[in-house]
This record gives C-alpha cells, structure tokens and sequence, in this order.
C-alpha cells in the first residue's frame, strides 16, 4: 500500500516535451493498471508545460501508445473488466481502456496545481538554472514536500537537491529515448536521497519492466559519460582526417568507420544528430566544470550551431538536419562549411569507400545483434579486423579502443560501479551488440 500511496497526486513536468510525454503515458498506465485493481484507490495525474497548445499535441501521441499497449494486453483486460459484460460482447475492451487511461489526465499550465502533488517527474529543459528554480518553487510552496524524480541525464543529482533545498527528497531516474520503448533507466542517488525514494523508484522502474542501472552521482552519469567522450574522439579523427579529406568527406568517412566497421546502429555523427547537436553541447558544459582535466568541447559543434543547424528531431520523430540530412531516416547527405549546403552521400562515398578499403565481411548491426550466434558472429568478425591495416581498419581499431578506454575511466573515477555497468548501459540503452569494454580491441 505504501507503494501506491505515492500516486494520490503525480505532476509530470515538461509533459509535451519527447521524454516527458512518454513518462507521461507510462505513469498514466501505471496508475490506472492499479486502480483497475482496485477502485477504490484515488489517484491523479497532471500533466505541465508551458501552454494548453502544446499540451493538446501530447493527446493524440498518447491515444496511440495507449491502443498499442492494450492489443497486447488483452487476456489482462478481460478479467479487470469482467464485470463489464457490455464491453467484453461488444469488443469494445481497448476503447474503453484507452478512455480510462486519458481521463486519468488533467492538463495545465499553472505550478500552483500541483502544489499539493506527492510525486513529481521532471523533465524539463536540461538546464541546471531552470531545473533548481521550477523545483525550489514547487519545494517552497509545497503541502506534502513531494518526492522528485528527475530525467537529468548530465546534472549531479546533489547539485540539484542542494540548490532547490530537497533535502534528499529528489533522485535521478534517467529514461531512455524513447521511455516507452527503452528497456534502460539510470538510477542515480544524491549525497542526501533518501531511502524509502529509492525503495519507490525500485519499484516503480519493475512494475514498468525496465532494465535499472544504478551510476554513481558524477556528472554525465554512465551513459552520457561515455557517448559525450565517444562523440568528441569521432569529431576529433573526422578533423584529423581533413588533411586527407575534405571535411565532408571526413565526416562521412567516421560516420562509415562508426557504424559498418564497429556494428552500431548508427554512425556517431547520426547519433550526434539524433540527440542534437545544441543538447551535446550544453551537456558537454554542463560536465566540464566537473572535469577539468579533459578537453570536453570541439570547434565544429560551435560551427555548426553559429551555421543555425541544431540537429534532433521533429514533433512526429522525424530527424532534423545536422552534420548529415536524412531522407525517411536515413542519411542522404553531409554538410559542406563552403557551400553551406549538403553534399550526396552518393557522391561522397566514390571518394570515401575506396579510402577506408573493404569490410571483414557483409555484416551489419541489426543481422548480428538479433542472431542466435550473436557471439560467434562478433569474434569472427573483430578477429578478421584485427589482422586488416587498410584505413578504415585502422580507424575502427583505434575508434574501439579509445571506446573502450572510456569505459575503463568511467570506473576508474568512480562514474560506474563496474565494467558490466557500463556495457549494459551501452548495449541497452545505446543498443550497441557488444559492451565497449571487451576482448576485441587492445593496445
């Protein structure tokens, strides 16, 4: 009982945003599974942002999900509705679940409507500033002193309950892009978070079925720990390459080097331009003043900002422009800083695919990651690359190991707890089909 006493009055902030709305539908299912379990429970859920019209977009995206999640949830749905012999004739099961679950949602735009909530998402902007002071507010005018989750991917946990005066009422619970897909959370606990808050999280993050790796609280945390220092090790051999290549060329060529010779879903310039060249940015200066060893910055992410391209993606999901231009999701095209246009992939790998040489074999990320042989198909694959010195061999070779040194460090300065932390956030949460620390790339 003590679990679903929390849920008397949920906030979800930052509600139209991608990750807030699909916090959003997930809590919204949550509760109402439970309260279809029992009706006597009272149970609401608001959903905030900054206007009503943003927020009506957020319906027709919940609609959806919602029909989806209850087609596979059907035998469930019978016998919560047994006694609705109304809808079991008529097969009207799903509607009536997919009302049940939209009526468990109130919009608005107000803070002061949920000054009296018990458990409070956030997810907005990833701004230390703007983070402390919506929390602070909510924490000062606040009836039930709330417990707060927060989808900080970057920003220390202790930063945040310190500065917003939480007093351990806050915890760190990193969903994935997007939530209602991604099987991984990261669990980050503050210096002060307290015990019964991560009990509830625990909880929570089972009843959703998601995948929980806990990180110490250091900025960046496991996950952007390493692709920020991935990203910055493929800007940095893309900008070595330019005295062979032209800056497009180089950039197409790591973008090649990332995903066909490494077996990732995606380059890592797409992947710089899924989650947005402006987001890698500020989270990379969010981090650097907790590391000031590191060089955690590059010249043409500024570039490419002061050209006006930012990267990430539509309302309907669809990718923006960034370092490349896509065409129903996939890459067209590469940025040129002299025309300032796009130049074809086509036209770039006449130069590019003869300067990185062949493959090991005709494998690709998707045929091994779902393989029944995935581990026979991987040794195969990098102990063949291992013996090759043409230039994408080479390039995918030291790609690998700096990546895996990465993953060596986050340990080493007590990010992660352990390796298998660390390859579980990057196989989850990144779906790469094999941790950065492994036996295939060594000094």
């Amino acid at each position: 009982m003590e679990y679903l006493t929390q849920f008397e009055k949920v906030a979800v902030l930052g509600a139209a945003g991608k990750m807030g709305s699909g916090i959003l539908l997930l809590t919204a299912m949550e509760m109402t599974d439970q309260w279809l379990r029992d009706k006597n429970l009272q149970m609401e859920l608001f959903a905030v942002d900054l206007s009503y019209d943003v927020l009506r977009g957020v319906v027709k995206y919940l609609k959806s999900q919602i029909t989806k999640a209850a087609e596979k949830k059907t035998v469930w749905l019978r016998s919560v509705y047994e006694d609705r012999e109304d809808l079991i004739e008529n097969g009207e099961i799903i509607r009536q679940y997919v009302d049940d679950v939209l009526n468990r949602v109130t919009y608005t735009t107000h803070l002061s409507d949920i000054y009296n909530a018990s458990l409070i998402f956030e997810a907005i902007k990833e701004d230390p500033k703007v983070k402390t002071e919506v929390l602070g507010m909510i924490s000062k005018n606040s009836t039930q002193k709330p417990w707060f989750f927060t989808n900080t991917s970057s920003i220390p946990i202790s930063f945040l309950d310190r500065e917003a005066r939480l007093q351990g009422k806050i915890i760190g619970f990193h969903f994935y892009n997007p939530p209602a897909v991604q099987k991984l959370v990261e669990l980050i606990q503050g210096e002060q978070t307290e015990s019964g808050l991560v009990e509830f999280a625990r909880t929570f993050a089972k009843q959703l079925r998601k995948v929980v790796v806990s990180s110490n609280d250091k900025a960046g945390f496991i996950g952007n720990g390493h692709f920020m220092r991935d990203a910055l090790f493929g800007l940095e051999q893309a900008q070595d390459l330019t005295d062979e290549l032209t800056p497009s060329q180089a950039i197409w060529a790591v973008n090649r080097v990332t995903q066909d010779f490494l077996l990732r879903p995606m380059g890592i310039f797409q992947l710089i331009d899924y989650v947005g060249i402006d987001v890698v940015q500020y989270i990379l200066e969010v981090m650097a003043p907790y590391f000031p060893d590191e060089q955690l910055m590059h010249e043409w992410l500024n570039r490419m900002l002061e050209s006006g391209i930012r990267g990430g993606q539509f309302a309907d999901g669809s990718q923006r422009e960034g370092f490349l231009k896509y065409q129903k999701g996939r890459p067209v095209g590469v940025y040129d800083w002299e025309t300032q246009t796009y130049l074809s992939v086509d036209d770039l790998a006449t130069a590019v695919d003869p300067f990185l040489g062949s493959l090991p074999e005709p494998l690709n990320w998707k045929t091994v990651n779902f393989s029944s042989n995935k581990k026979e198909q991987l040794d195969r694959f990098f102990k063949q690359l291992a013996t090759m010195d043409s230039k994408g061999a080479l390039l995918a070779k030291a790609y690998g190991l700096q990546s895996k040194k990465i993953g060596i460090h986050l340990v080493d300065g007590g990010v992660a707890k352990q390796i298998e932390d660390v390859n579980r956030v990057l196989e989850t949460g990144f779906y790469h089909a094999y941790g950065p620390v492994n036996e295939y790339f060594n000094d």
